[in-house]
């Protein structure tokens, strides 16, 4: 497909402004390299003005941006509110009416510092204080205390007695999480003595250098989340990863309130086909094989976690995971998976056939899976790779095979290729515009598919969820702009509707005849955002759903929205468009006709039962300490999933026939490699003894959200040739 797009390109003009004055300020000849703090200085300085002049707002850090930055500082280094005492803030409070002139002006970071030594402090205290508890003995859990693990706004310790009361109550969560995991008492008593002990020593190990990381972290995160400033050790480790992101267990983790948590499977990797790791889950503990004793995660910086994860490639990583729809923190699922490079058609779109069973006849649908908006470009040993030019082939096998409509499911779509984005969509629309793209200057350039031709006109269903981002938003939105898919799944897509890139610090200051002592590390920074052909942003509020299926991915925690300082969601005037309307009219009668059925589903009451017990949880925000009460939770959890089991085993049927289509074989002639049964899938919880049930988001056995879909698509089909709808259950 052709398109027309003029990308910006990921360069910012630093003009000389931005450092006007710092060789003075900096008392600083250009012949000479800068001392370690003349350096600092002027990459606080510089990460400052850069922040100012590349954000949509070109918000000068002033008191206001200052009051934010500190408190993200404070939060990076005491995100749970236990250390920091009133004391402590009162003394740091008399840094924030300056705060902002030093930083911008003066580079000054020494609060960075002088922060990071009362945070040791109050480390030692800490761990002292804990390990004198844990030398006491056993601790009693019969009592009715409760302990409230969200503090994210809670209010900071009065004094240091207020603050070990609160490390008492974290440690009688943390040894009953462990107990009622099946540990041992003296295994408890090593693991939280060592965890305390470490997160002093790992901390103690932080140089300026570092120091000044996490401080100028904080400062680029009050413009938006996706803005960072990397330190070179951080930029090389970024770097690393952007090469070999094919290698490994193929997951994105975060360090989130002390767990490493999963925030992204790549498709086609280990943790992916699996189907036993999903998006959410925290890694609390990693053995090199299985039988080796764990590796305690909770607490320690994400890059040592990482390096533990990873390894050589066909060698086994065994992880110790909190599901992400645990229940209860005690709850864990132990599992191994094999480090390897993803296979190429792993990550390659693929498709299935399906014969649904509509009264004593069949009809046959297509369901695409795509995992990503790829494109390559061509190696010695490979072609280029394109999914737009994949999906073009998937179609022409599908439309060769007679199928009433085509599923395009883009749940587990992170994004990709803006171009193939495009060129994806250009496949379903004649012609017209496709996305609209902002940048900082205010210029709009729209991306446009012009080449008249249309590869697929039939009935078409989009299938989003909460993961489903950036380059999938912008495929989903224009198509529901454009009235050509019906767009299906939760309640919106995640959200992501901003463009990042890198800015070098080194080729900055060296522009500007500075010299720094080390590597100044580098930004990177929000430089465009994206517009549907509407004029509606797809940040911050994604592309919400014409018809929503109950799922467990659909929360507020997975999206833009539960991300610090997102930009806001806004628009431009409409592109020129011509819709087709083909959805609107028929749209009233398939929602009415999807909450029917599921409605009468019981699969979906039981996922609803799901959703509300997680909904509780999440509100609540606070566990019982009383061991029995626990105990007796957990036991009743695990009759209530036998229970599940055993109903869905007994009201199991057969599936429909469906044949996979891949693009290895998708010359052979039929409609494809049968598609075997699988086992039906449970709870997506798991109890202590470790038992692994499939993710109900990574394509299981019984994918009750896409079964919906195939009947909403049988239905719109049916309305499209003004027929009654013929999927009612």
């Amino acid at each position: 497909m052709k398109h027309q797009l003029k990308f910006f390109l990921p360069v910012f003009s630093i003009s000389a402004s931005l450092l006007t004055g710092a060789a003075g300020a900096l008392d600083h000849s250009s012949s000479e390299p800068l001392s370690a703090k003349a350096t600092d200085a002027a990459v606080t300085m510089l990460t400052s003005k850069i922040l100012e002049s590349s954000q949509f707002a070109h918000q000068q850090l002033n008191a206001k941006l200052a009051d934010k930055f500190l408190d993200r500082y404070l939060d990076t280094l005491d995100g749970a509110h236990l250390l920091f005492v009133q004391e402590d803030l009162d003394a740091f409070a008399r840094q924030r009416p300056t705060l902002a002139d030093a930083t911008r002006s003066h580079g000054d970071s020494s609060l960075a510092h002088i922060i990071f030594k009362r945070f040791l402090e109050r480390l030692d205290q800490r761990v002292a204080f804990v390990t004198g508890l844990l030398g006491e003995g056993p601790l009693d859990f019969t009592g009715d205390e409760t302990f409230r693990f969200d503090r994210k706004t809670a209010a900071r310790p009065a004094d240091l007695a207020a603050a070990q009361s609160l490390w008492r109550q974290q440690l009688r969560y943390d040894y009953l999480q462990e107990k009622l995991a099946g540990k041992k008492p003296q295994d408890i008593v090593k693991t939280l003595s060592h965890r305390a002990a470490r997160s002093v020593d790992t901390m103690r190990k932080f140089d300026d250098k570092a120091v000044l990381e996490l401080y100028l972290e904080a400062l680029a995160q009050v413009y938006d989340p996706h803005s960072d400033y990397m330190g070179p050790e951080q930029l090389k480790s970024f770097e690393i990863a952007m090469k070999l992101s094919l290698v490994g267990i193929g997951a994105t983790l975060r360090s989130l309130d002390g767990y490493c948590k999963i925030m992204e499977l790549v498709p086609g990797g280990p943790a992916a086909r699996s189907g036993l790791v999903k998006v959410g889950d925290r890694i609390v503990g990693v053995a090199q094989k299985e039988g080796d004793e764990f590796t305690d995660l909770v607490d320690l910086p994400l890059p040592q976690a990482v390096e533990l994860i990873r390894g050589k490639k066909s060698t086994p990583v065994v992880l110790n995971l909190i599901p992400a729809n645990a229940s209860d923190d005690s709850l864990r699922k132990t599992i191994t998976l094999v480090r390897e490079e993803i296979k190429l058609e792993d990550q390659q779109a693929k498709a299935q056939i399906i014969d649904l069973p509509v009264g004593d006849k069949t009809q046959r649908i297509g369901v695409i899976d795509l995992p990503g908006f790829y494109a390559g470009e061509a190696t010695g040993k490979a072609p280029p790779t394109s999914a737009s030019a994949d999906v073009v082939r998937l179609l022409a096998k599908l439309r060769e095979q007679n199928v009433a409509g085509i599923i395009l499911d883009l749940r587990r779509n992170g994004g990709g290729s803006l171009k193939e984005a495009i060129d994806l969509t250009g496949l379903f629309i004649s012609s017209g515009p496709v996305v609209q793209t902002r940048n900082l200057e205010g210029r709009v350039e729209v991306g446009s598919d012009l080449d008249g031709k249309v590869a697929y006109d039939g009935p078409l269903l989009v299938l989003t969820s909460r993961l489903s981002a950036s380059a999938s938003e912008i495929l989903a939105g224009a198509l529901q702009d454009y009235g050509r898919a019906v767009i299906v799944g939760d309640t919106s897509t995640f959200g992501k509707g901003t463009v990042q890139t890198i800015v070098p610090l080194a080729r900055v200051m060296q522009g500007e005849g500075l010299v720094p002592d080390s590597d100044p590390g580098a930004l990177k920074v929000t430089i465009s955002k994206f517009y549907r052909p509407s004029g509606k942003s797809t940040q911050l509020e994604g592309v919400k759903a014409d018809i929503v299926i109950p799922s467990l991915t659909d929360v507020p925690e997975i999206g833009e929205s539960d991300l610090a300082n997102p930009l806001p969601w806004d628009t431009l005037p409409a592109a020129a468009y011509k819709e087709s309307n083909r959805v609107q009219a028929s749209l009233e009668a398939l929602r009415s006709h999807s909450e029917q059925r599921v409605a009468k589903d019981p699969d979906f009451a039981d996922l609803k039962n799901d959703i509300e017990r997680f909904r509780k949880l999440r509100a609540d925000k606070a566990v019982s300490l009383n061991e029995a009460k626990r105990q007796q939770e957990k036991t009743d959890l695990k009759k209530r999933q036998a229970a599940i089991k055993k109903d869905r085993l007994a009201r199991a049927v057969s599936p429909p026939a469906a044949y996979q289509v891949t693009l290895k074989d998708i010359d052979r002639p039929g409609p494809g490699e049968p598609v075997k049964p699988k086992a039906a899938a449970i709870d997506p919880d798991t109890d202590a003894d470790g038992e692994v049930v499939p993710d109900p988001v990574a394509a299981p056995a019984e994918d009750i959200v896409l079964h919906e879909a195939e009947h909403i698509l049988l239905d719109y089909a049916a309305s499209l040739e003004n027929q009654p709808a013929v999927s009612q259950r």
